[in-house]
């Protein structure tokens, strides 16, 4: 599977399981096994490269198991065959966003304007919270 001009992921390393699906469809869902499991195992994949499988695996979160594998179930379709290209397109999809290393955040300060409208903000606030209150009692 060809992720980029740099990226190769070989077919060997993509183990595909098949289920029954699960819904409607009749025979066929009782009778065939359409659901696809691909299974990926990014620990040890000579194929991508450390920092891509860090970020990999953050992104996949729960479709990854303790052991490092990544797993991903299609069955939107009737056919095999579909299911088994959703997944690897899934599969490609995810490699391909933790391909991107994120931006750097850096950190600012508000702005004077920001600051001012703050501050106005709270003295409403504070304005209106002064007018719930009771008035004192004058006893004289």
């Amino acid at each position: 599977m060809e992720i980029n001009l740099d990226l190769l992921i070989p077919d060997r390393e993509l183990k595909f399981t098949f289920l029954h699906a699960s819904g409607p469809g009749g025979q066929n869902v009782n009778k065939l096994e359409s659901a696809v499991q691909l299974r990926f195992n990014v620990v040890d994949s000579p194929s991508l490269p450390s920092a891509v499988k860090e970020r990999l695996m953050k992104l996949a979160g729960s479709k990854m198991t303790q052991a490092g594998e990544l797993i991903i179930e299609a069955r939107r379709y009737r056919s095999q065959d579909k299911n088994r290209l959703e997944a690897k397109q899934r599969l490609w999809k995810l490699i391909q966003k933790s391909l991107m290393a994120p931006k750097k955040r850096h950190a600012t300060q508000p702005g004077p304007a920001a600051q001012l409208h703050r501050l106005d903000a709270k003295k409403r606030h504070g304005r209106i919270k002064r007018g719930r209150q009771v008035p004192p009692l004058n006893d004289e």
